[in-house]
């Protein structure tokens, strides 16, 4: 086999085979595949796309191409993925309530991508944590807490992480079979028994229109399915921040707020949760509708708070963080209101340039190589149907200094329309099973 006669039938829109994306898989992790090979299979992808045979091949070609993690626990191992937005806190929250009810959650994270947070980047916000472990430590931090939330190791799907790059300087970053792969590559190689999605829509998502999320949604779950992996997937609004901070944290706070049993702290955020829980646990075995119950009562008891002060603990972290989160979080040493320059309604909100002005402030990269200052962001940002006066506060940056705090005030300004009383789109707009 070679490279070339595989690109080739790629561009002629005829499948490759099984062993002949197995082959290409392994030449990506070692080498064998040169980049520009490796780009022209990318765009021939892009252009012609894959059946679903070839593209749950694919995706179990990628996931073989390095570590997958077996697992032998007294509960189903299950793990939960969005497709990144801004304001979305969910995993921190959803980790520790399935392991109050009785499963395990090895969820390995990524960072911030492009306008949007990283789940990683959010929990290296609490002090002392450490989110890049061994394989070992992982199994042991997941039997004994229940959860643990990590860094993909590279021996995690090297064959995506080769593939990935090469996408995104190559134009081929929109492939939604490119994107199934790359998602469930990972996500697979955990070794899950059920997987729930959060396929984000709106201005605060990649996908910007429901039938573009829809589209991802649908590859993801069959895609998975034929993998052998019970999948379901929600499309979920982002047209507003699903929670009213941004920023790692303060990100981190509202979560702590939200586990202290303060659903009002974020009730989108709340919300979403339950529902991805109860359908995951629906997947592994509970009755319909049981398991957003057992999830809402773990947050609301304490018992998802006591999960999570163990994972930070047993992850480096504070030994109590969930007696002293309030003074352990790094908190930013300027703050400026930004007010509504009219009367109405928030009609709109642009989360896209809401997350591009946390990254202005430093709460995001530009390049890989950016250092993170987790204080900044945005807080108590006013939800979409907020009726306000002029001067009403619309949120509060959090900055490193005055200066960097005026400089992204008008992108923050323009970014809230207000106007009339908006239309307020379902928090869960449709669900794929």
């Amino acid at each position: 086999m070679d490279a070339r006669s595989i690109n080739a039938k790629v561009r002629e829109g005829v499948s490759p085979t099984e062993q002949e994306l197995r082959w290409y898989a392994r030449g990506l992790a070692n080498g064998d595949v040169t980049d520009a090979q490796a780009a022209a299979f990318a765009m021939a992808v892009l252009l012609n796309g894959l059946t679903e045979p070839s593209k749950v091949a694919l995706t179990l070609a990628m996931r073989d191409s390095g570590q997958v993690l077996e697992w032998d626990l007294p509960g189903p191992v299950l793990d939960k993925h969005s497709t990144g937005g801004v304001g979305d806190t969910v995993s921190l929250l959803l980790a520790p309530a399935l392991a109050a009810c009785g499963v395990y959650v090895p969820m390995i994270s990524g960072r911030g991508l492009g306008h949007t947070g990283g789940t990683l980047d959010k929990m290296e916000a609490i002090p002392g944590l450490n989110a890049k472990i061994s394989e070992s430590e992982l199994k042991r931090i997941t039997r004994e807490v229940g959860c643990a939330i990590v860094g993909a190791t590279g021996e995690i799907a090297p064959a995506d992480k080769r593939l990935y790059a090469i996408r995104d300087v190559s134009a081929c970053v929109e492939s939604i079979d490119l994107i199934t792969a790359s998602i469930l590559s990972k996500k697979l190689a955990a070794g899950l028994e059920g997987l729930v999605l959060d396929v984000k829509c709106g201005s605060g998502a990649f996908m910007k229109t429901q039938d573009e999320a829809e589209a991802l949604a649908q590859s993801l779950v069959s895609t998975a399915k034929g993998a052998g992996c019970k999948t379901a997937a929600f499309v979920t609004d982002m047209t507003e921040p699903l929670a009213p901070t941004l920023g790692n944290a303060l990100e981190v706070a509202t979560v702590m707020r939200l586990l202290e049993g303060d659903r009002l702290a974020a009730p989108r955020l709340f919300d979403l949760t339950v529902a991805l829980g109860g359908r995951l646990l629906a997947l592994a075995g509970w009755a319909e509708g049981e398991g957003e119950e057992m999830v809402n009562e773990a947050i609301l008891s304490g018992e998802a708070m006591a999960h999570f002060a163990k994972m930070v603990a047993e992850m480096g972290g504070p030994k109590h963080f969930d007696m002293s989160w309030r003074t352990d979080l790094p908190k930013a040493p300027a703050t400026l209101v930004i007010e509504a320059k009219g009367a109405g309604y928030v009609r709109e909100i642009d989360g896209e340039a809401l997350g591009l002005a946390v990254i202005a402030l430093g709460g995001g990269r530009r390049k890989e190589t950016d250092e993170i200052d987790p204080r900044t962001g945005l807080d108590r940002v006013a939800p979409k149907g907020t009726p306000v006066q002029k001067g009403d506060p619309l949120c509060i940056v959090h900055a490193a200094d005055d200066t960097t705090a005026q400089a992204v005030a008008e992108m923050i300004e323009a970014a809230f329309t207000i106007g009339d009383v908006p239309e307020i789109t379902p928090l869960v707009m449709k669900r794929i099973d």
